[in-house]
């Protein structure tokens, strides 16, 4: 008669096997940049001394800015604006520039967006 369980092998004491590959967290690439991120805080807080004359408030707290992308030998920040035509636009985005390369030794580029801004990003609810 057939037996329908497979036949079970009895483990070995072999030590000859090859030990299965491991990755030390030395070998593994980090996955939150601690410097970068300390970086980023400083530009934003950099960024604070930004302020939108139209609302009396900085870039930071209105959620104008949308990324920061920092590299070894230039940056940028991307942002958008409160309204599409702000007449404080050019003024802004000089400032931008001159505070966030203030905390960076390279240049940093500044790119106005199309997207709209929201005020309930900023957390404002009028």
């Amino acid at each position: 008669m057939n037996d329908p369980m497979p036949a079970v092998e009895a483990p070995t004491n072999d030590t000859t096997a090859a030990p299965a590959a491991t990755s030390t967290p030395a070998e593994a690439e980090p996955v939150f940049d601690l410097t970068r991120r300390a970086t980023e805080l400083a530009i934003l807080d950099a960024l604070r001394a930004v302020v939108d004359p139209e609302l009396g408030m900085d870039v930071v707290e209105l959620a104008l800015i949308k990324q920061i992308i920092i590299g070894s030998e230039a940056s940028e920040i991307k942002m958008v604006l409160t309204t599409p035509f702000c007449p404080y636009a050019g003024s802004m985005v000089q400032q931008i520039k001159d505070q966030a390369e203030s905390v960076l030794d390279h240049p940093v580029k500044v790119t106005l967006l199309a997207e709209r801004w929201d005020p309930r990003e900023a957390g404002l609810m009028w």
